[in-house]
């Protein structure tokens, strides 16, 4: 199975431990953003990876260099610009249409998330729901939701628990959830990516839900999550990764 990583951000958020480095390289309880992400795609089965880098780009090279790659096949996509999710994915869809079969999904994963997410049944309920692409959501407190009918498909986004809603899908009821930056994708949309430039995979989504296409939700609210990106976040996770044992088994 294939991955792309998300690592070309500024991590402006992460100042000061981002101004010698980059974001993937910000170390949590001894052990980097990156090297906690690979790991965890590497126990669900993923062996090939591609990374989008921007920020200190050649650190990020040498660094998997001096790593062995952490066992896997790892390409490199550097930005220029910073293309943004949907920019960035449309850049290396090469990667996932080079010798891949068509209709195995991949995996799409921020580095700055940290998760206990069963990738396993995350891909599996991906195929039987037949969808162009899944996300994983939670029901907690953000400050962006994505909004999803009863059959868990995408319907629209909203700003807040009391902000307007944006529909995309005709609806009377939905649920507001939060996203947790993992995707699980089929190769048929990278096609479908009309936008250029720099643009959020997310306004591609919500274009292709109008479309009718089926982008779903995956109820994550049982697993462990955290964001990593402020410095205040790092320190609660490295206790609790610590403390707590979280992650300590990277396969559920």
């Amino acid at each position: 199975m294939k991955a792309m990583v998300l690592a070309a951000g500024l991590g402006t958020r992460l100042r000061p431990l981002t101004n010698d480095r980059p974001k993937a390289l910000v170390e949590v309880a001894g052990k980097t953003l990156l090297e906690l992400t690979l790991t965890r795609l590497r126990s669900f089965g993923v062996r090939e990876v591609i990374l989008n880098v921007h920020h200190f780009a050649d650190m990020m090279v040498e660094y998997l260099r001096c790593h062995d790659n952490f066992g896997m096949q790892i390409a490199i996509s550097r930005e220029d610009e910073l293309l943004d999710t949907g920019g960035g994915l449309k850049k290396a869809a090469w990667f996932f249409l080079d010798r891949g079969s068509p209709d195995e999904p991949f995996l799409l994963h921020n580095v700055d998330v940290l998760s206990t997410i069963d990738l396993a049944r995350m891909v599996e309920f991906h195929k039987q729901q037949k969808a162009l692409a899944t996300l994983a959501v939670q029901d907690r407190e953000t400050s962006r939701y994505l909004l999803f009918d009863s059959e868990f498909r995408l319907c629209g986004r909203r700003a807040g628990r009391d902000g307007q809603a944006v529909l995309v899908r005709p609806g009377t009821r939905f649920q507001a959830l939060a996203f947790a930056g993992i995707h699980v994708i089929s190769p048929s949309l990278l096609s479908m990516l009309k936008e250029d430039g720099a643009f959020s995979i997310i306004a591609s989504y919500l274009r292709s839900a109008k479309e009718g296409e089926r982008i779903s939700a995956f109820r994550a609210d049982e697993y462990y999550w955290r964001d990593m990106g402020k410095p205040a976040n790092i320190a609660r996770a490295a206790q609790e990764i610590t403390t707590m044992g979280v992650l300590q088994n990277p396969k559920p």
